[in-house]
């Protein structure tokens, strides 16, 4: 049995805030026996919140706390990401190449590497201010948009015919060395005329 309905997520709820071994190990039991084995509940057992409770709880043995502590670091080492190199042409004309992490959006990205590009609605389909363009060899790979991708595109300026919002495009492995150009806003060249 799988932990998937609402009295199970209750009772994880309760399992976590449980202030001492004691009662935890009891709650763990009643769970155990009433969903069919404590395997259901391994994951919640490596949370950094279920360790911090154990290490400071006042009635778990010293040996229960060091081995928690030191299973604790040891698994919180970062996975190793895969990256591309992708290029973004900045409003002025310059270039910046960067390693973009498989997966990520192309906003995200930008805004990791502290590229100039706003996405105001932190990717929820809401503006156009991650507007980005590709060549048309790049274009043609990119999944289809969608219907509110293409009404958010019709109010970004300096629009194309190979504009897409890059919050809505995900960095792929056959990305490695795409260049995107980040149009021009509008803002910037009026601020240089006015």
């Amino acid at each position: 049995m799988s932990i998937n309905n609402s009295a199970s997520v209750r009772t994880i709820l309760r399992l976590s805030t449980t202030p001492t071994i004691t009662s935890a190990t009891a709650a763990i039991r009643r769970y155990s026996i009433n969903s069919g084995g404590i395997g259901n509940i391994a994951p919640l057992l490596s949370t950094r919140a279920w360790h911090y409770r154990l290490k400071q709880s006042e009635d778990a043995p010293d040996r229960i706390k060091t081995a928690m502590e030191s299973r604790f670091f040891h698994c919180s080492s970062p996975m190793p990401t895969k990256t591309v190199p992708i290029t973004y042409i900045l409003r002025d004309g310059d270039e910046k190449t960067v390693d973009a992490e498989v997966g990520k959006n192309l906003m995200d990205v930008a805004q990791d590497f502290d590229i100039d590009l706003e996405g105001a609605c932190g990717g929820e389909l809401a503006c156009a201010t991650c507007h980005l363009v590709f060549d048309e060899d790049t274009y043609d790979t990119l999944p289809e948009k969608l219907d509110e991708e293409d009404d958010m595109l019709d109010l970004a300026f300096d629009l194309t015919d190979t504009s897409r919002l890059g919050c809505q495009i995900c960095v792929r492995e056959d990305f490695a060395g795409v260049k995107v150009r980040i149009p021009d806003d509008g803002f910037d060249s009026a601020s240089k005329t006015g």
